[in-house]
This record gives structure tokens, sequence and C-alpha cells, in this order.
């Protein structure tokens, strides 16, 4: 894995969502402050065909953390990307880690 230091885990808005432009690509950045867990996937929402997710509201659905976005509000697994509401739409979603206070990500 290519680990690439993204930001500090202090940058991150608690249980919210920033966008970090990561080897020219947006990644959405999603920090859950009672689990101390961070997640990132692709900030390109495909139905509406915008860069927003990061923007999205976050929560869990059947234990499941998710994001929803803030266009059309469909849901998108922060582990896997796969969308809850059309299972054959997915969206990249990205290995991350918080090492030393610092956030990291493997885009691969």
């Amino acid at each position: 894995m290519a680990w690439l230091d993204v930001c500090s885990v202090t940058d991150l808005q608690p249980n919210s969502g920033v966008c970090a432009l990561v080897q020219g690509q947006q990644v959405a950045v999603f920090y859950f402050a009672d689990t101390k867990e961070a997640y990132a996937i692709s900030n390109f929402d495909p139905f509406g065909q915008a860069n927003v997710l990061s923007r999205g509201l976050i929560g869990d659905i059947n234990g499941q953390p998710i994001v929803a976005s803030p266009l059309y509000k469909q849901h998108f697994n922060l582990e896997t990307g796969v969308c809850l509401e059309d299972e054959t739409m997915k969206i990249p979603a990205y290995p991350v880690r918080v090492v030393d206070g610092n956030v990291q990500i493997d885009i691969g």
C-alpha cells in the first residue's frame, strides 16, 4: 500500500466530511467522533454528476457507516462505496488510517 498523508485529524470536522485533493482526485474524508474512525470515498456523486459527497450527512443504517448525498439523498456505504438504493452503483472507497495524528489514505 502507498499511504499518503492527507491532513491532521484535527483538520477534520467531527461527524462531518471534508474534501481533500489527493493525487489530482477529489476525496471525501469523514470522521466519526464517537468511534474515532475515519473513512474516505470519492467526492463525486454519480447521480447528481457533481463533486459534493463531502457535504453529505453521515450516520449509519443497520450498523453500516453511510453518507447521504446532499443532492438526491442516495446513501453510500463509507466502507464499500456501494449505493444502498441502487447496488449497481458504486463509487471508489479508499483505505484510510490515522497514524500519529495524521490521516493517511491509499488511493491505489
